[in-house]
């Protein structure tokens, strides 16, 4: 088996799930506004509808991910992949807000794609390349996030919101016949998964290293997902009108994408020689302090240097985070660790944006950078302060 050909197929799989997802996911608050929902109560719709897809998906996680390990992960991967071609396509014929409410919650019984392609990743990699291969992925994810929203919106703009959704079915589509035909899993040795999923969570949560990788990512993923919705929003703000929202929206999203990219293989690398937890502490108050600077800025411009900045450090968290949570367990349990990361990820998602969309509702979209960006700060100094304490104390750290 060649651990490279999985690696670089699944990249472009997953590079074409982000594309597909982005696509459309940024600009749903401005589709919102186009089926009829009004200017008042956007904000709080947008909560919603993003928020039901993670709430399924996170409930849903964990089975699949036990599936992935007793009946194969790469069966996994085409049961993600085309039922969200089909989930997507559905989406270009929506009528009104309840019908993108059924949308979105088809879409949560359909996710796994990503989780189920880096756990095939990171059972045939060899365990030096870890960090290396895992933050490869994250680049390729992060490169079609870029794509997705320069393409979305400028379909959006040109053409509208629906087009979005059809070429968005067709791409994923692809991504998944690629995989059907290149990518090879390695045959699992080990005793197949017993139990159930109530076990699968027991022996999970006996493992405190595991724990602690899951809360922060909950953590990290709950404050991502708090600005999300409002991107859109906050660059009409800015700029003073609807004017062109969708497209100047898609390429201010994309920034943070573009130097996601650009570092991802850089965080990698740093963890892998480093360590993880250096790399940890560093993106999160990287991140927290561009993430906070965009509550004081007055023009697009401003915005779209901090999001670019904000992009740079917090793509560091994921690959760190998702390398400690595989190094701590056995190859067996790698589709139930995929599938736990992918829970705490859904759930996290889909606190933010109604945690995100109160706040805006109430303050104003501007104080929800204010509180985002502290929190990533905390998050990060509590890290540190973490591993402090246990050096002093010489007691091996947990994380």
């Amino acid at each position: 088996m060649n651990w490279r050909r999985n690696l670089w197929v699944l990249s472009f799989a997953v590079m074409l799930s982000g594309s597909s997802y982005t696509m459309v996911i940024p600009f749903l608050p401005l589709y919102l506004l186009d089926i009829g929902v009004s200017q008042t109560e956007v904000n709080m719709w947008s909560g919603l509808i993003f928020s039901v897809t993670f709430l399924v998906g996170g409930l849903m996680a964990p089975y699949w991910g036990r599936c992935a390990d007793r009946t194969g992960k790469r069966r996994m991967i085409m049961r993600a992949g085309f039922s969200l071609a089909i989930v997507y396509f559905l989406g270009a014929f929506v009528r009104n807000p309840v019908d993108l409410l059924i949308v979105r919650i088809l879409q949560g019984f359909a996710n796994g794609f990503v989780p189920a392609s880096m756990a095939i990743v990171a059972s045939s990699t060899p365990k030096d390349k870890m960090g290396y291969s895992l933050g490869f992925m994250q680049t390729t994810l992060l490169i079609g996030g870029i794509l997705g929203p320069l393409v979305g919106g400028s379909l959006s703009h040109f053409f509208g919101m629906r087009l979005s959704f059809v070429i968005a079915a067709g791409i994923i589509f692809l991504g998944t016949v690629g995989v059907r035909i290149f990518v090879t899993e390695p045959e699992n040795t080990d005793s197949p998964c017993e139990g159930s999923i109530i076990d699968d969570l027991k022996m999970a949560f006996t493992n405190r290293k595991l724990v602690e990788m899951l809360l922060l990512l909950f953590g990290v993923q709950m404050i991502s997902m708090m600005l999300q919705p409002l991107i859109a929003l906050y660059v009409a703000q800015l700029q003073g009108s609807m004017e062109g929202v969708a497209l100047t929206a898609g390429i201010v999203y994309s920034l943070a994408g573009i130097a996601g990219a650009m570092s991802a293989p850089t965080w990698g690398n740093f963890g892998q020689r480093k360590g993880f937890i250096k790399t940890l502490i560093i993106a999160f108050i990287g991140a927290g302090i561009f993430n906070l600077g965009q509550f004081f800025v007055s023009t697009i411009y401003q915005f779209s240097l901090l999001q670019f900045l904000f992009g740079l450090f917090i793509v560091g968290v994921y690959p760190a985070i998702n390398t400690i949570a595989v190094n701590s367990t056995d190859q067996a349990f790698q589709g139930r660790i995929f599938g736990l990361t992918t829970t705490a990820n859904q759930l996290g998602s889909m606190l933010g944006p109604l945690i995100g969309g109160m706040i805006s509702s109430w303050l104003g979209i501007g104080p929800v950078y204010l509180i985002s960006g502290s929190l990533l700060i905390i998050i990060g100094i509590i890290v540190f302060f973490k591993i402090l304490r246990k050096t002093i104390t010489k007691t091996p750290t947990t994380f």
